[in-house]
């Protein structure tokens, strides 16, 4: 009995440690996309004008950081409640939890990456590398996260016990899909018709979000 209990708490210190590590990681992540934003450096001619000038120049980073925040946030929402069905771990979960991090911490670099070249003075270069980078990053996220809830919502990897309910399921792995597919988007719209357009598309999102939601409901109802 004593071992059994031993067992049970080492096992819980052990999830627990998974959970705090993957929450440190989106906290820095979240932090650092704010670094790309530069602080204007004025040293002649210093005036109001000058300055407003200065931060219209920062408008598509200020774009990228608040985009990437809200999405970074909502996969630490997603994160928060996927792991909270989670009772338990495995090697293989802690490396699907590894790879979807490593998605995560990368997104300063990709946000800063995207924004520094999609600015009123590069649009007109119509460059596709930076928006591919930061697409596919997006669908790393994704699609782990996506993989992770196929994983945790099946009742042979014993990690959520008791199962977790099958609407819950559909509900959470479709709507997982959405975002990278979304981005996904993204790309033959800038290939065929412009950036600037395809910078729009992620305003779906929400959208298909409510739809999906609706229409899973309705037919589970």
């Amino acid at each position: 009995m004593d071992n059994n209990l031993h067992n049970e708490l080492r096992k819980e210190f052990q999830l627990e440690r998974l959970i705090l590590f993957s929450d440190a990681v989106f906290a820095i992540a979240i932090t650092l996309l704010v670094i790309e934003i530069k602080i204007p450096e004025i040293h002649e001619n210093v005036s109001d004008k000058a300055l407003l000038q200065s931060l219209g120049h920062l408008i598509p980073k200020f774009i990228g950081f608040i985009v990437s925040f809200m999405m970074i946030g909502l996969y630490w929402t997603v994160h928060h409640r996927m792991f909270g069905f989670v009772t338990s771990y495995s090697r293989k979960l802690l490396i699907l939890n590894l790879v979807f991090l490593f998605f995560v911490a990368l997104m300063p670099f990709s946000t800063g990456f995207y924004s520094e070249y999609s600015g009123p003075d590069m649009l007109r270069h119509q460059l596709m590398v930076p928006m591919i980078f930061y697409v596919l990053n997006f669908c790393g996220m994704g699609f782990m996260n996506y993989f992770m809830w196929v994983y945790i919502t099946n009742p042979k990897n014993k990690v959520a016990e008791p199962p977790v309910d099958p609407l819950v399921v559909r509900q959470a792995r479709a709507r997982s899909l959405v975002v990278p597919l979304v981005f996904l988007v993204m790309l033959p719209v800038a290939y065929f018709t412009n950036v600037i357009f395809a910078a729009y598309v992620p305003m779906l999102i929400p959208v298909i979000l409510r739809i999906l939601k609706k229409k899973i409901a309705k037919k589970n109802s």
